[in-house]
């Protein structure tokens, strides 16, 4: 009898099949099925699930669950729901996401490097003027988060010729990059930034950190990229840094809510350049490769993957 693997999803209908049909060709022994196909005595059966984005009361129903495998990297929605169950997290590590993560990183830090934005604004006025040019080692880009994504991130700035100071919970040593930790030093970096570039997860520590207190501190005249989660900014307060001119300009990529409501101000401030949760989607080519292979090891050898930490969200 083959090991019945639901996936559980709250994604379009074509891409959930799309990731089924990926997982199953690699998992031939494996029988992998929508979690709305399966028969509650099914559901009984279940000890591995695969999930995108799962509605948490989907996973409750099923009873006998030891661990489960995103198909992102992000968990925040099931930690916050489901951080009590007994069974294990564990999320995508994808060396293509932080390929594809580093790439976004570069295009808007080169957008808001060569003044993309007031350049927009001038063409609206139909004006022709010529911003001096600073060079890149003249620009301070610190990066907040240094995972896989953060890592990959700076050292591709690096390669650019950037001046790249990196923030991390825990100290990290990247060759070329001057590495600091604590809220301590997390204040003296925002006074000497450039652009900041967020790739922070959402935990107790960095949910509503981008508040007023932390875009005072910010350097007159910076800009934010915001890749990392929504939640970590405190709306108002960025809108109202953008309007004293604290900020220069913001690109936001995520979103307490997604999709962003039609009424939320953010859309149509000239300071911010608004995308709607592009820069890192997750290869269904290469993921399901992991995600199979993780699962094959499982099963051949009984070894969980590495999980996430509840304690700390991530």
């Amino acid at each position: 009898m083959r090991l019945l693997i639901p996936f559980i999803h709250r994604v379009d209908s074509q891409e959930a099949c799309d990731w089924v049909a990926a997982i199953q060709a690699r998992l031939p022994g494996c029988d992998i099925r929508l979690f709305s196909q399966l028969s509650e005595s099914e559901r009984a059966l279940a000890t591995v699930a695969i999930v995108a984005n799962p509605d948490p009361a989907d996973v409750i129903k099923l009873p006998n669950l030891k661990w489960v495998h995103s198909v992102w990297a992000g968990v925040e929605g099931m930690m916050a729901s489901l951080v009590h169950m007994p069974f294990q997290i564990v999320r995508l590590t994808d060396p293509q996401l932080a390929q594809t993560m580093s790439e976004a990183v570069l295009a808007w830090v080169m957008y808001l490097h060569r003044d993309m934005p007031q350049y927009r604004q001038q063409q609206l006025a139909s004006q022709w003027h010529q911003r001096p040019y600073t060079d890149p080692g003249d620009r301070h880009i610190v990066l907040l988060g240094l995972g896989a994504l953060g890592q990959k991130s700076a050292l591709r700035l690096v390669d650019n010729g950037f001046r790249v100071s990196g923030w991390s919970r825990s100290v990290k040593c990247i060759d070329s990059v001057r590495c600091y930790a604590g809220s301590e030093q997390l204040t003296a970096l925002l006074s000497q930034a450039d652009i900041i570039v967020s790739l922070l997860p959402l935990t107790r520590d960095t949910e509503s950190l981008m508040d007023r207190q932390f875009f005072r501190q910010v350097k007159t005249g910076a800009a934010l990229i915001n890749f990392g989660r929504g939640a970590s900014v405190v709306e108002p307060d960025l809108l109202k840094a953008l309007d004293q001119g604290q900020l220069s300009h913001a690109v936001l990529d995520v979103f307490a809510q997604e999709p962003l409501p039609p009424e939320s101000p953010l859309w149509s401030h000239p300071g911010i350049t608004l995308l709607p949760h592009i820069s890192a989607p997750t290869s269904i080519a290469t993921a399901s490769c992991i995600v199979a292979a993780n699962i094959s090891r499982y099963l051949s050898q009984g070894i969980i993957p590495e999980s996430v930490d509840k304690s700390r969200g991530y």
